[in-house]
C-alpha cells in the first residue's frame, strides 16, 4: 500500500487504519473494546443480552470501514474524503445526542469527538490541499462544454 499523497488523505489514513485496528480488537477482545468505550462487563451475561452479538456486527462493520478507507487513500479518491466529512459530522451528532439523552455513558463521548474532529480534520485538509494545488493569483479557466454538448 503506498503512503497517502496529501493532507486530507492522511486523516483519512489515520482513521482507517484506527477503525481496521479497533474493529479487529473488538472482533479478538471484546470484553476490552467495552471497557475502552465505558460500558460495564459483567461477569455473567443475563438471558436475552445480545451485547455480545451487537459488539462483534459494529466490530465488523468498523474493520471494513477501516478497509474501506484504505482503499480511499490508495486511490486518493477524494469524493469520497469530502463525503466522510459530512457523515462523520452526523455521526458526531447522533453519538452526543445518545451521550446527553443517557443512552450511552459518558465515556461514550470520546467516539463523538473522535468523528467531529476527524471531520474537520479531513476538511481542514481538504482546504489545504486546494490551496496548494491552485497557484497564488491563478483564476481557474471555465471547463470545455462536452463534445455532445457543444454541438447542441
Amino acid at each position: 500500500m503506498r503512503l497517502p499523497r496529501s493532507g486530507a488523505g492522511w486523516t483519512i489514513a489515520v482513521f482507517g487504519l484506527l477503525a481496521l485496528l479497533l474493529g479487529a480488537l473488538g472482533l479478538i477482545w471484546p470484553e476490552t473494546q467495552l471497557r475502552l468505550l465505558g460500558f460495564e462487563v459483567p461477569a455473567e451475561r443475563a438471558p436475552g443480552d445480545y451485547t455480545g452479538t451487537f459488539l462483534t456486527a459494529s466490530s465488523m462493520a468498523s474493520f471494513n470501514m477501516g478497509v474501506y478507507y484504505l482503499l480511499a487513500v490508495a486511490t486518493e479518491w477524494r469524493p469520497f474524503y469530502r463525503f466522510t466529512v459530512w457523515f462523520r459530522l452526523v455521526t458526531f451528532t447522533v453519538f452526543t445526542i445518545a451521550v446527553l439523552s443517557d443512552v450511552a455513558p459518558g465515556r461514550f463521548f470520546a467516539v463523538a469527538a473522535w468523528e467531529g474532529l476527524g471531520a474537520l480534520a479531513t476538511a481542514a485538509g481538504l482546504w489545504w490541499d486546494a490551496r496548494r494545488a491552485a497557484p497564488a493569483g491563478a483564476v481557474s479557466a471555465p471547463e470545455p462544454a462536452p463534445a455532445t454538448d457543444a454541438a447542441r
